[in-house]
């Protein structure tokens, strides 16, 4: 997550209606954008002067501004899976940066906690909530996730103080939303979708966080601004002009798709 995005996602909890606004998530918490390899859901190996100085500031900025949720990474902080991380979530996030929303798992982030994914449900719920996490993403098994849960309640594994917290934190940004007095949305809403400036905003986010990692062999010999008298640019890989691929994930469907998924150009 980026500081300077940070606007674009807060304005819309910050409007002065509740009818009109959502609550907006800052995540993913924390260290994803550092895995080792840049390899999803990989691991982050930092040390805490480095995970605070470069992966913590967006969530400092986040919530002094208010937001409401923070999502858990599936990500790991020196070889800890972040979902079950009480020392970040906990300690750090609720504790020491006094967060007073409510944190939640990514889809299927508790199962992510053991390897291979849901080998040891019970211990994941366990691990899950334990280390802070207040609301679960459970899209399938959630009679399993009910019974599981209840069970380590009924034992004293999880403690009724931190469901309680947990349901507090729920309410609070539930209630502060507004949802008891008017919890349908608006459908009056739904031509919004879509607007020109919506989507002006959408191309001024992606302008504002595209980050150019490499630019030529030596500060010498850099590829870009590309040469304006270049007669042929070759443009090569199985993205250079499949709409889909350069659309990438959460473009249509949750993983994307190939070919003319949706209207737009490839410049090629």
């Amino acid at each position: 997550m980026s500081c300077s995005l940070n606007a674009f996602y807060l304005m819309y909890q910050l409007m002065d209606s509740n009818r009109n606004k959502v609550a907006a998530c800052a995540k993913h918490f924390v260290g994803d954008g550092g895995t080792h390899n840049g390899i999803n859901e990989n691991n982050t190996i930092i040390d805490e002067h480095g995970l605070l100085g470069i992966h913590m500031p967006p969530y400092y900025d986040s919530i002094i501004k208010g937001v409401a949720t923070v999502m858990v990474s599936y990500s790991s902080v020196n070889g800890e899976k972040m979902h079950a991380n009480h020392d970040l979530v906990t300690g750090y996030l609720k504790s020491k940066l006094h967060f007073r929303g409510f944190v939640i798992s990514d889809w299927l982030g508790i199962d992510r906690i053991t390897s291979p994914a849901g080998a040891n449900y019970t211990y994941s719920v366990q691990a899950g909530v334990n280390a802070g996490i207040d609301m679960v993403m459970v899209p399938f098994n959630y009679t399993e996730f009910i019974e599981d849960a209840t069970s380590l309640v009924n034992k004293r594994i999880i403690s009724m103080s931190r469901i309680d917290d947990a349901v507090s934190r729920i309410l609070r940004v539930k209630f502060t939303m507004g949802l008891f007095e008017n919890p349908l949305a608006d459908l009056s809403f739904a031509d919004q979708l879509g607007k020109k400036e919506h989507r002006e905003l959408a191309r001024e986010a992606v302008r504002k966080s595209l980050v150019l990692l490499k630019n030529g062999n030596t500060p010498n010999q850099q590829f870009l601004p590309l040469p304006k008298k270049a007669s042929k640019i070759l443009v090569a890989g199985s993205h250079a002009s499949n709409l889909g691929y350069q659309c990438g994930g959460w473009s249509i469907q949750w993983m994307g798709g190939s070919g003319d998924i949706t209207a737009g150009t490839t410049i090629l």
